[in-house]
């Protein structure tokens, strides 16, 4: 059904009941004064008719029918009334207005014969001897006990046709103005019933909106009142428990949003429910688009797809690893359990992804670190032991192959002890040993440039290289001038150790955009691709026949990345095979 104003539903049900009254009581009110008026006229006439009954009852006697006649006559012009008088025979008489000689035989007259029966009677109809509706009052005439005729009394209807027409004229337009004027009464008390119950309904709107700040007018009828109370009571509970659903929400988004795990809630068809910041990053989703969207269809994963499978099969948490590969692997350890509602029914499933590629790599880091110390430690130290185990088999003599083996068992001595103070030194470093009461003080940085590039001059000499340093006049820098100098000899030290004899070394530092850069360049071998990334992890070697060769002990670029950490800057490095590398240091700016 169409929806419709109560206004429009009370105010026509109030005219179309007003009308149907203002009709029943206008038909019965004018069926009633029709009535009156017939009723008084009969009486008027039969009064009429008694009155000249005994004049009558003489003439009849005396059979004065002559005189009968203009006793009727009389009378008729007198009373304004119709006389006729009839035999018992039914022959007429006597009458106000013909002759009675021409007058047919009344005996059938429903009147006379009851009047001539001995009762009064009266009666209405055509008369075709006026040409109008007349009304018919008979009198019986009675004489010693004996009925002797009847006088029959009649008066035209015209009178009282003509005050009902009035009277049907006037009873319309009364009730014409008395609708209107009820009308006019039963719009305004419409009005003032629906008008309350429009305010409850934009209130119920406002609330609906969340908008509670606006209370309901408490007046009108009693039930009305009652209904805005317990409105603005509902009003109040909603807003309370709003702002405490609201809060709770906002506190499950501020954890959701900073944990660094991802969350991911799918229900029982696999689509997305929820997701958190963290989730979004790991997945690399849209998280405009994701929303109601099939994990299919969101993050083509097949490990994770996998996994949300088995977590929707299994009643009990589920853990497992999902490696994505987008570019770079990536591991995460997901843990999976079933979300049920408050009737303890299955809704959906939620996923906890946890990122521990950085483990991994720590954990390989650390494993090739293991590996990698036990082989650079079991170098010499079995060098060391091969060659006393021969000194002690016998090749103490001669004196000459004795001093060949005790040259060996120094030279990895040596050896040993460099890596050892090597390791010493990074773990000072990593452990804050050297940074631990160290003074950051902006200095210039061309003597610190100077110093590492004249601690160097005698290895490049060995091989001809030409050290150049550039440095803008002026620069400066906040600097741990020892350990800068270190960091700057030992990359110094590897450009001479893998350049070509008779080439050169740059060492450039200019100020750059809130930092300084530093670059060593040389015009060595270079370095592959794939050696980029991990060339600074302790050990670590790009030809490691080569290294060992050159003595170095694998630290030394591990060191310089670990002081320049300790300056809040950074060290990376771009190479070619074939065209050299740059190592390039970044230093925080003199204003930071």
């Amino acid at each position: 059904m169409r929806n419709i104003r109560l206004l429009w539903q009370i105010f026509p049900s109030y005219v179309i009941i007003i009308m149907a009254v203002l009709f029943g009581v206008g038909w019965h009110l004018t069926g009633a004064i029709e009535e009156f008026f017939l009723r008084q006229t009969a009486a008027d006439l039969e009064a009429r008719a008694r009155l000249v009954t005994p004049q009558v009852a003489a003439a009849l006697e005396a059979e004065d029918f002559a005189g009968l006649d203009r006793l009727c006559k009389g009378f008729g012009a007198a009373a304004d009334a119709r006389f006729t008088v009839v035999l018992p025979s039914g022959a007429v008489v006597g009458d106000s207005v013909e002759d009675p000689a021409r007058m047919e035989n009344h005996a059938s007259r429903v009147e006379v014969a009851a009047g001539l029966a001995g009762r009064v009677a009266h009666s209405t109809r055509y008369s075709r001897t006026l040409q109008q509706d007349m009304m018919y009052v008979a009198v019986p005439v009675a004489s010693d006990a004996r009925i002797v005729g009847t006088v029959r009394s009649a008066r035209a209807l015209t009178a009282i046709d003509s005050a009902l027409e009035t009277l049907y004229r006037q009873v319309p337009i009364g009730g014409l103005v008395a609708l209107v004027l009820a009308a006019l009464v039963s719009f305004w008390v419409s009005r003032r019933i629906s008008r309350p119950l429009e305010a409850m309904r934009h209130g119920a709107v406002r609330f609906a909106q969340g908008r509670f700040d606006r209370k309901l007018t408490v007046a009108g009828s009693m039930e009305v009142c009652a209904l805005a109370r317990a409105m603005n009571l509902m009003a109040e509970q909603l807003d309370d428990r709003i702002r405490t659903i609201m809060e709770q929400r906002n506190e499950q988004q501020a954890v959701l949003a900073s944990m660094v795990e991802g969350v991911l809630a799918l229900d029982m068809e696999e689509r997305v429910l929820h997701f958190n910041r963290a989730a979004v990053e790991l997945l690399h989703i849209d998280p405009v688009e994701v929303q109601g969207q099939r994990i299919q269809e969101v993050a083509r994963k097949a490990d994770l797809q996998r996994f949300v499978a088995r977590t929707l099969a299994s009643p009990d948490p589920v853990e497992g690893e999902i490696v994505l590969r987008d570019g770079r692997e990536r591991y995460l350890q997901a843990h999976g359990t079933v979300l049920r509602d408050g009737e303890q029914q299955d809704i959906g499933v939620l996923i906890v992804l946890h990122d521990v590629t950085r483990l991994r790599r720590l954990e390989n880091i650390r494993r090739d670190f293991v590996a990698n110390v036990s082989h650079e430690l079991k170098t010499p130290i079995t060098a060391i032991k091969a060659s006393a185990e021969t000194l002690i088999d016998g090749a103490m003599t001669p004196p000459g192959d004795a001093r060949g083996f005790l040259d060996i068992i120094a030279k990895q001595a040596e050896r040993l002890n460099a890596i050892i103070d090597d390791l010493l030194a990074l773990s000072r470093i990593e452990q804050g040993g050297d940074v631990n009461g160290m003074v950051m003080e902006l200095q210039p940085l061309e003597p610190s440039l100077r110093s590492a590039v004249w601690s160097c001059e005698m290895a490049a000499a060995d091989k001809e290289i030409q050290l150049q340093v550039a440095c803008a006049e002026g620069l400066q820098a906040r600097i741990n001038a020892p350990l800068l100098e270190q960091a700057i000899i030992n990359l110094v030290d590897n450009a001479i150790k893998y350049s070509e004899p008779r080439s050169s070394v740059q060492i450039e530092a200019e100020p750059a955009r809130d930092a300084v850069l530093i670059r060593v360049r040389d015009s060595g071998c270079g370095i592959a691709q794939e050696h980029l990334p991990r060339l600074f992890e302790r050990f670590y070697r790009v030809d490691k026949a080569r290294s060992r060769r050159q003595g170095g002990t694998g630290l030394g670029l591990a060191i310089v990345k670990h002081i320049i950490q300790t300056h809040g800057g950074s060290v990376t490095v771009e190479s070619e095979p074939g065209r050299g590398s740059v190592f390039i240091i970044q230093l925080p700016g003199a204003c930071n």
